[in-house]
Formats: structure tokens, sequence, C-alpha cells
């Protein structure tokens, strides 16, 4: 459907989402059974996952054993390296420097004020999600922040037009860490995965593997609960 498309995305809409896997072929199981995901081999030795023939996010390798094993949401922007200048003139930080990803387009990753990490995307060849919305693909990304105030101001500046402009129709959210996680839980993205009947999807993540992190809870965004995979990986699934 043409609204799914990615290439329609502006500045600062959530466009593609990544996990580092330190097992590959069992991240490809998990989220395959769980999510009805078909994967193909990608840029770099990562994997596409496809839902309906759609690209709905990546698989990476976690070469480094000292990274987190994380999902990772990206935004995306016509032009990183302004972007990235824009992130530091805030008060953010920039991990990784505008990269080139072969012919796919260029990514970097950043930190808000709090540290919570987030991607950056400015699409070439790959513009991002192909089917977003539906049950097994990307929902929601929620900053669970210290500061919302700070993190309204960092965001509400770099992605004005996203959240707030005359078309806005945010997919991404803020609240205090300790809505819903313990207080010493660091701020952070977390990346929400819709679902049809999220009691049937919580036994499937604990039959695979996984975990249940924070038991359902209702949102105005939904009824979210927040999981890990059988690598340790967090994320949440929403139901609306």
């Amino acid at each position: 459907m043409a609204e799914n498309r990615a290439s329609a995305y502006g500045e600062g809409v959530p466009c593609w989402v990544d996990a580092q896997l330190p097992d590959l072929a069992a991240g490809r199981r998990f989220y395959g059974e769980l999510f009805g995901w078909t994967f193909e081999e990608a840029y770099g030795g990562s994997v596409w996952a496809r839902k309906d023939g759609e690209a709905v996010a990546a698989l990476a390798h976690k070469a480094d054993g000292r990274l987190p094993t994380v999902w990772t949401v990206y935004f995306a922007t016509p032009d990183v390296v302004r972007l990235t200048g824009r992130i530091r003139d805030a008060g953010g930080q920039v991990f990784m420097a505008p990269m080139p990803v072969g012919e796919l387009g260029t990514a970097a990753l950043a930190a808000d004020p709090e540290g919570a990490v987030f991607g950056l995307w400015q699409a070439a060849r790959h513009p991002g999600f192909g089917l977003r919305h539906k049950a097994g693909t990307f929902g929601w990304a929620e900053l669970y922040a210290r500061d919302t105030e700070t993190a309204n101001t960092f965001y509400g500046g770099l992605f004005t037009d996203a959240l707030f402009g005359p078309e806005a129709a945010p997919d991404f959210g803020r609240a205090p860490v300790s809505d819903v996680f313990p207080v010493e839980m660091p701020p952070h993205f977390l990346v929400h995965f819709r679902v049809e009947d999220i009691t049937a999807v919580l036994g499937a993540v604990q039959r695979l593997g996984g975990r249940v992190q924070v038991p359902p809870f209702e949102t105005s965004y939904g009824n979210v609960a927040v999981v890990t995979d059988n690598q340790g990986a967090s994320f949440a699934l929403q139901q609306r």
C-alpha cells in the first residue's frame, strides 16, 4: 500500500530497524517463527527480514562481544552529515560518523544528551521499511528517558515537522524510564512490533527461548509488553 512505502518518509520518521546479534542463525529461527519473517542475504553479511515479500528489518552479526545485543531504530534524513552536526550542536553525540552502506544509503549512529542511542538513515537504493504498522512489522518507537522535557526539547528541535508538523502522524513517543522499568535502567529506545494477539505471541516468545521482561500494560498507542529474544535483545509487542 502506498502509505507504507518508506519513500514518503520525511526527516525524523522512523524508517528502519536492525538487531545486532551474537548468533545470526539463531536470530533467523527465533524471529522467523515469531513473526513469520523470511530472510535473504544482504550487505556485509547481514540479512534482511521480509514480511509478505516486503523488507521490514535487518539482522546483523555482532562482531564485537563488548557491544550490546540490541535493536536499533533509524530515523530518516535527507542529509545525514548536516543532521549529525545539528545533533552535536544540540548536546548529543555521534558515535559512528556517516558511513556509506554500499549503494543502499548512508548510516550514522548518535545519542541524545542522556545517552539513548539511535540511528540515522539517508536513503539511496534502500528507502527503508517496505511495510510497517502491520502484524509482524514495526509499529512504534518509544524513548524511555530520565528527563522527558530534555528529550522533547532535543528531538523536537531535530525533528520538528515529523513530531509537530501539520501532517505529522508520529510513531515515536517519549516516557520516563520509571514508568515501566527500574529507576536505574539507562535511557534507551524500545522498538515495538505489531501483533494481533499479544497473549499468543508472548507464549511463543517463551516457547522459543525468550522471556517476558514487562507483562502487558496499556498505553495511548496500544497494549504493550516488553520481551527479550533468546539472545537478550529487548523489544516490545504492540497490539492496537
